[in-house]
């Protein structure tokens, strides 16, 4: 990744600068009493269940009823920077960081404040970002955030991508940065991003990548840690963001990349630095999960040969979808018309919406049905009966 050193040296600049100031900051676990939260009534303090005294001063003590700072909260109190960086989650990171092959991982509190969170930081006024014109609105919330020079290409669409790195190479101002964005797995498409040539065509003409694995995590790779894994790319991407709510099944979300890149959001990502920690109470429920997902060679075998079967049923019935993902899209164009079959299957009893804009393009209103792993052959089946049956009333 030589090509990418102006980048890496703005970043250890910047701290340097913080570290000459003595403005530089690490996480640190909570110690001694606190007067740092904001646990103004003592309640996330307590142990779940514990009484509340109605009046009076709350002794300290062994029989006060409060949590010690190493135990498992219910809130984070905090920020990480401030009483909100309880140990387990430097386990958790390890972790995580370990999974992916990674030098190392960031816990961030959402999905969407951990790309908007990234992106922001990174990517200064005056830089360059090609993102695909289909990436989730946490990406768009980023871009609007940092205001870089933008180019949105052709959904997956390498060769339109080419068009815009080779202008920018070739009339980049000194001192500036390109990126590519992209999601893996597309939330509302089911497509995989062409993501071996996306990062060949980075390295040509000197970019940085920056993929959302949202979707994918769990699902795709070495133990289930994603599509970049899967195609062996970690170290030629340089960041990665992966959330636990969807297929993980925990809350919380995470930044995978370099320590550089992480010292560097510890520092100056707002998004981690002006809000409450996730609740350390989390953290075990992530720490039980990785090893129960990394072994579920299973769960992925079943959930993919479930996809391609519901995918076939459909196309058998004619009705048409995209990808070939366990997100399965049913465009149906109108709005009025999407919310109608949506409504008969739910009247079936199935839970599935009608998605409309501006959550996806004007006139590409759809279902977005989601297979999971446990869904049963008899029941997908029946399933594309009543699909093809409610789009034909």
């Amino acid at each position: 990744m030589s090509q990418h050193k102006s980048l890496f040296t703005r970043w250890a600049d910047a701290l340097d600068g913080l570290k000459a100031q003595g403005r530089f900051r690490a996480l640190k676990p909570p110690r001694g009493l606190d007067f740092t939260s904001n646990d103004y009534l003592g309640y996330g303090s307590r142990e779940p269940g514990d009484g509340i005294q109605e009046s009076g001063a709350r002794p300290i003590g062994p029989d006060s009823g409060l949590r010690t700072p190493d135990s498992f909260r219910r809130s984070g109190l905090a920020s990480r920077l401030l009483r909100g960086h309880h140990p387990v989650w430097g386990e958790v990171e390890a972790a995580l960081a370990a999974w992916h092959g990674a030098e190392a991982v960031l816990v961030m509190n959402s999905g969407f404040t951990a790309n908007e969170g990234l992106i922001s930081t990174v990517v200064e006024p005056g830089d360059w970002v090609a993102t695909d014109e289909l990436n989730h609105a946490c990406i768009a919330e980023g871009l609007r955030i940092c205001r870089p020079r933008k180019f949105a290409f052709r959904h997956n669409d390498p060769s339109h991508l080419e068009d815009g790195l080779r202008k920018e190479a070739a009339t980049r101002p000194a001192g500036r940065e390109m990126f590519v964005v992209t999601e893996s797995l597309f939330s509302m498409d089911g497509d995989r991003a062409p993501l071996p040539a996306i990062v060949e065509l980075a390295e040509r003409y000197g970019a940085h990548v920056i993929v959302d694995e949202a979707h994918s995590t769990g699902c795709f790779g070495p133990g289930g840690s994603g599509i970049v894994d899967e195609l062996g790319l970690r170290s030629r991407v340089l960041a990665t963001v992966h959330t636990g709510g969807k297929a993980l099944g925990v809350s919380g979300a995470y930044v995978c990349g370099s320590t550089l890149l992480r010292d560097f959001l510890v520092n100056k990502c707002r998004h981690l630095i002006f809000t409450t920690a996730l609740p350390p109470a989390i953290g075990p429920w992530w720490l039980d999960m990785l090893p129960k997902v990394t072994a579920d060679a299973a769960g992925r075998t079943q959930l993919h040969a479930n996809a391609a079967r519901f995918h076939a049923k459909l196309r058998e019935r004619s009705v048409p979808t995209i990808g070939d993902s366990y997100i399965v899209p049913v465009v149906l164009g109108d709005d009025a018309h999407a919310v109608r079959v949506a409504t008969a299957l739910q009247e079936r009893g199935y839970d599935i919406r009608a998605i409309r804009p501006p959550s996806v393009p004007q006139g590409t209103a759809r279902l977005r049905i989601s297979v999971h792993a446990d869904h049963s052959p008899d029941l997908l089946d029946q399933l594309a009966d009543h699909v093809a049956e409610a789009m034909s009333r």
